[in-house]
């Protein structure tokens, strides 16, 4: 089974709920991932949460702003499925 995440919501403390097809809801933590190269631009929290959405049938940030699949920073759906599901903090 290949995982597609269909809706992520971005957090002021870089972390991101994922809502995977099935159902399953994980948080992804960033914070650890920041200082790595291809992750810096993200390291402004309002380009962290702007440029947040699904592209790939996963978690990515369209930093070029031009929705361009191929220039995207994006998390393996795979990585993301292996995460413990998580309770919605979101109302």
């Amino acid at each position: 089974m290949f995982p597609k995440v269909v809706q992520v919501i971005p957090m002021k403390d870089y972390s991101v709920f994922v809502y995977f097809e099935d159902g399953k809801i994980v948080c992804y933590d960033m914070k650890n991932m920041l200082d790595k190269e291809v992750f810096k631009p993200l390291k402004d929290i309002s380009v962290f949460v702007d440029a947040c959405t699904v592209m790939n049938d996963t978690l990515a940030w369209d930093i070029s702003g031009n929705r361009d699949a191929s220039r995207c920073i994006d998390i393996d759906p795979d990585t993301l499925y292996e995460l413990p599901y998580c309770k919605e903090r979101i109302a």
